[in-house]
């Protein structure tokens, strides 16, 4: 196959998918394909609801055409991947979304098609667990009739600086063949380069481990926090202190979720106790984390009795429920946390947030976000999120939504030191 002969299908218009989508349609007809109808819909419209990409970045895709209909891809000969790679309730990698993928795929797989993964995996899945879905479905024969390649994902959220096109691009393929043309496809619309990995395999865990490496050394720096905490030491002054050696790399603690760090060592976990190895470092560093928002529960419950307020029937503003600031994604939030442990004590928590829709947060959450929060009425308030509209307000501002006696958890110094009774 030849570069100017690829009919690109994108395959999943979530956070990674549409960007993408977005960036190869500046340059040739591209299929962009999602089985959520609604989302097809409102991308027709010309609105994206995670709001990754304007109104006007989707008009100047003149090549991109969205479907939810199988049938509009079987005049497709290139098709990416970019579904969600979440973990159930035990923690385990749930591969259902990219197994279905794989099966819509298979029905139109045709001899010479190319079949690249973005999803983050564990090593191993792309060949392991799609592969053999593609064969059993197409009854075609990989790496002799049909190919495959693996790109890794390198999408950040709300961040409108770092964007798909200006991110390093890590590409592979199964012969080196289709590394070569993997490569050369991102390349047309990669403005930062790529890195043509050795494999399949080398690219997949050059993916898993970027975030599992950012996981640990958060729990690192949440670990300093809590001790300290303890010692009555400000943490965020001792990072600034020892961020003047020009090797100290600049974490912050907090919590940690969202579809990147709070999932993807799990998929490395997973693979490695199954190979019979028990990884202790990075599920040490998961635990820690996890558990974040019960202690964050636990200091603001401690502070409330310090100051002589009725913790059972209490009520708390919670300000901030998406996994990060500036973005309206709420998946693997651990605001929830948060959430679930002031329901243990008995307080009533109200949550704002005005980069979150209601129906979502209901649906995905089972919470009902207030539209405003009423002056006057709490026993303290958490700064969860670092929202630019939180930023904005004073300290005075938010001070006039407690009761005369109250606590302010910042948990992302939003506020100056002195203008909140806890700190991360």
């Amino acid at each position: 196959m030849q570069l100017s002969n690829i009919k690109l299908a994108l395959i999943g218009l979530g956070y990674v998918g549409l960007p993408l989508a977005v960036e190869f349609g500046k340059k040739q007809p591209v299929v962009g394909f999602d089985i959520n109808a609604e989302r097809i819909k409102a991308l027709r419209a010309g609105h994206d609801s995670t709001l990754e990409v304007s109104n006007e970045e989707l008009q100047s895709a003149t090549g991109l055409r969205y479907s939810s209909q199988i049938e509009d891809l079987m005049s497709c000969n290139v098709f990416i991947v970019t579904v969600p790679t979440p973990i159930d309730e035990h923690k385990r990698p749930d591969l259902t979304p990219l197994i279905k993928a794989s099966e819509t795929i298979g029905k139109v797989l045709k001899k010479g098609d190319i079949v690249i993964y973005e999803s983050t995996v564990y090593p191993g899945a792309t060949e392991e667990d799609c592969v053999p879905v593609l064969e059993r479905v197409s009854g075609l024969k990989y790496n002799v009739d049909f190919y495959a390649g693996y790109s890794p994902e390198r999408i950040n959220p709300g961040d409108k600086e770092h964007r798909v096109s200006t991110i390093k691009k890590i590409t592979s393929g199964s012969t080196p063949e289709v590394a070569a043309l993997v490569d050369q496809l991102y390349g047309q619309i990669i403005t930062a380069g790529t890195h043509k990995a050795e494999s399949i395999r080398v690219a997949e865990a050059a993916k898993v481990i970027e975030n599992t490496q950012r996981d640990l050394n958060i729990a690192l720096i949440n670990e300093l926090s809590i001790i300290f905490n303890k010692m009555g030491i400000d943490t965020e002054a001792v990072l600034k202190a020892a961020g003047t050696k020009w090797n100290f790399l600049p974490f912050r603690p907090g919590l940690v979720g969202g579809h990147c760090i709070g999932v993807d060592p799990y998929y490395l976990t997973h693979k490695a106790q199954s190979i019979g190895y028990h990884p202790e470092i990075i599920l040490a560093g998961r635990r820690l984390n996890d558990g974040m928002g019960a202690y964050v529960v636990s200091q603001l419950v401690k502070a409330m009795l310090h100051k002589r307020i009725h913790v059972e029937g209490a009520r708390v503003l919670v300000m901030g429920l998406t996994f990060k600031e500036n973005c309206p994604d709420l998946r693997n939030t651990r605001v929830v946390d948060i959430l679930k442990e002031l329901g243990a004590y008995n307080i009533t928590a109200d949550v704002y947030d005005p980069w979150v829709d209601a129906a979502e947060a209901e649906h995905e959450h089972g919470i009902t976000p207030i539209d405003t929060p009423a002056e006057g009425a709490y026993d303290a308030i958490i700064l969860a999120v670092a929202h630019e509209q939180f930023k904005a307000l004073s300290e005075d501002a938010i001070r006039a939504l407690g009761k005369k006696d109250h606590v302010i958890y910042d948990l992302k110094y939003v506020l100056p030191r002195d203008a909140s009774d806890l700190r991360l």
